[in-house]
């Protein structure tokens, strides 16, 4: 294992660097000891699970993170201010940065998204013509072949990528670092993003380029560096490097077989999805799920998962398929009817989609049947406080009252929370996004317990997680979303992290 970072067959002249740096956390050490070396025109894959410390690394390029010791350096020269000011060095250094969720303003045209903020100006008046023109030139060379006076919102979800690229090339940067740009893509798109990649290294620009798609990676990135819990491990040339390699290089010791679930599912198919669509996501998606099982669904980001829940459960209406619920066809698109199948969902962004953070937790957790602590009509108080004690009580939620401000409790507790709900409703079904994302260690080990007890009282749960080393802490099964489609299968106790990661990135 190694500390330091070398490109294998690469050997132009440095243009960032990070040497021997540290940053640590509240309680995480983010970033240990990590020295890192990118040269001009080079394409460097960075890779790692989540919270192996890639956005600290980038953040310590961009300026945005002030290491605790060691140095960064652009293009010779180290970064040495602090502040707002630590990050403008860095932009007139040269580094720009697109992030994986985009800052376009779909009502302003190319050419307004592409100088916002510093639009050309004489006299005080914006000279569209010359912005046109550099916006022109700045696409061209992208292959981005669109009149600059055109909409964003009439652009396909490639063509808007490939502005933002567009947007951060003006200036003649040194170094652009891409977060998981194709992530929400699919293939066909994805080729016009790489061939952009291709031709900005092509110029002598450096890119760091983050993504989990092994076919994009070894197509375009001349070397590949790994992370794993804030340190940089190995740096490797991809083109040669074996993905099972790669995956022990991210997983490391905890890439290992858990320990046996006891399986209490039943025979009783309680779903069936048959040939499921939903454009550009999935193609044909087919499963069932067992009652008093939980059924993991891993994939890379972007793979489709929560388009697949969102299908299920009615909130989108899927281009084709059936579903079924205990034997009978469902109608596309009818969440309520789902609900009264007794279907429950939690969303994937808890803070914007989960809860109400000025109510109450009681509120939040009663939502879904405000009947049952009514009385003609009026929400009976002491009903409500009974009702959501004994949910609280069950899924071990820490709060001072019932009433108490659901968005200031801890994120595991709210998480808890927005399970509970569904508990309170008697769901025997639970499709679950991401349910332990942004919760604590101590928080997660109380949602697998909590998920297991419901799946031995005879529930069934989907349980979508984008950390692959959880779902054999939780799953009976497990498929892998991939191409659109599920294309292998993982039971418990053989449930492998190595060989369900490597299935996860294998077609890509």
């Amino acid at each position: 294992m190694t500390q330091t970072s070398r490109s294998p067959a690469f050997a132009h002249r440095p243009i960032a660097s990070i040497k021997a740096c540290t940053r640590r956390y509240p309680g995480v050490l983010a970033l240990d000891n990590a020295t890192f070396t990118l040269a001009t025109g080079e394409v460097r894959a960075l890779l790692g699970k989540n919270g192996a410390g890639k956005s600290t690394l980038i953040r310590m390029l961009t300026g945005a993170e002030i290491p605790d010791s060691g140095t960064v350096e652009v293009d010779g020269e180290e970064l040495r201010h602090s502040g707002s000011g630590r990050a403008q060095d860095a932009f007139d250094k040269g580094v720009r940065v697109v992030y994986q969720e985009l800052s376009l303003v779909p009502g302003m045209t190319l050419a307004e998204n592409l100088f916002l903020g510093r639009w050309p100006r004489k006299g005080g008046v914006i000279q569209y013509a010359e912005m046109e023109a550099e916006a022109s030139e700045a696409m061209g060379r992208l292959g981005l072949d669109r009149a600059p006076n055109t909409l964003v919102a009439s652009l396909s979800p490639a063509e808007r990528q490939l502005l933002e690229i567009a947007r951060v090339l003006l200036g003649k940067p040194k170094l652009v670092i891409l977060d998981e740009p194709t992530s929400s893509l699919a293939a066909a798109e994805a080729e016009k993003v790489m061939a952009a990649v291709t031709r900005i290294a092509s110029e002598g620009i450096a890119v760091i380029y983050v993504s989990h798609r092994m076919n994009e990676i070894r197509q375009i990135a001349h070397s590949a560096t790994v992370m794993r819990d804030g340190r940089i491990i190995d740096t490797v040339d991809v083109k040669g490097a074996d993905t099972r390699e790669i995956v022990r290089l991210m997983l490391g010791s905890e890439g290992s077989q858990a320990a046996a679930l006891e399986n209490r599912s039943q025979e009783k198919t309680v779903l069936e999805v048959r040939n499921l669509a939903l454009a550009p996501k999935l193609s044909s998606v087919s499963f069932h799920l067992k009652a008093g099982e939980v059924l993991g669904i891993a994939g890379l980001l972007g793979a489709g998962r929560t388009e697949l829940l969102q299908a299920i459960m009615g909130v989108r209406r899927q281009d084709q398929g059936e579903v079924l619920v205990d034997g009978t066809s469902v109608r596309p698109g009818h969440y309520k009817r789902m609900l009264s199948r007794g279907f429950g969902y939690t969303p994937e962004s808890r803070k914007e989609e989960g809860i109400v953070p000025l109510l109450g937790v009681d509120e939040n957790t009663l939502s879904t049947n405000f009947s049952g602590v009514s009385k003609s009509g009026v929400l009976s108080a002491k009903m409500m406080a009974d009702a959501t004690r004994r949910v609280i009580e069950r899924l071990h939620v820490k709060t001072a009252r019932t009433d108490t401000p659901i968005g200031t409790l801890s994120g595991g507790n709210q998480q808890k929370v927005v399970i509970g709900r569904w508990v309170y409703a008697d769901s025997r079904v639970l499709l679950l996004d991401e349910p332990t994302r942004g919760v604590d260690v101590e928080a997660k080990a109380q949602i697998y317990a909590i998920i297991r007890q419901l799946a031995a009282e005879g529930r069934s749960v989907i349980f979508v997680s984008s950390e692959i080393e959880e779902l054999p802490l939780v799953c009976d099964r497990a498929l892998v979303l991939r191409d659109g489609t599920l294309c292998e299968e993982f039971k418990s106790p053989n449930i492998d992290q190595d060989a369900l990661m490597a299935a996860c990135i294998a077609g890509h």
